[in-house]
């Protein structure tokens, strides 16, 4: 129980922005590595999506994608523990 209220805490501090995906290196001429750019690739309502990124935003992005990943993680932990906390309840 007091794992899950710190769990509860870590989310009120992680703020609102997140992205899910990947952000990856691309490049209009891959094989001399020439016309580089990074794109970032995610999943939306069941539907591929990938959008070019500036390399202005690119700190702030891999910071939202950290956010989101750290979601997902504190998420699955507290769905665990609440399974582990109803079955002993039962």
């Amino acid at each position: 129980m007091e794992e899950i209220r710190k769990i509860k805490e870590e989310l009120l501090l992680l703020g609102e922005d997140m992205r899910s995906g990947s952000l990856t290196r691309q490049y209009r001429d891959p094989q001399n590595k020439k016309g580089g750019y990074w794109s970032l690739s995610y999943t939306y309502q069941m539907r591929g999506k990938t959008e070019f990124v500036r390399p202005e935003n690119l700190r702030k992005t891999k910071e939202q994608i950290a956010g989101y990943k750290k979601f997902k993680a504190l998420t699955s932990r507290w769905v665990d523990l609440s399974l582990q906390l109803c079955r002993l309840k039962n």
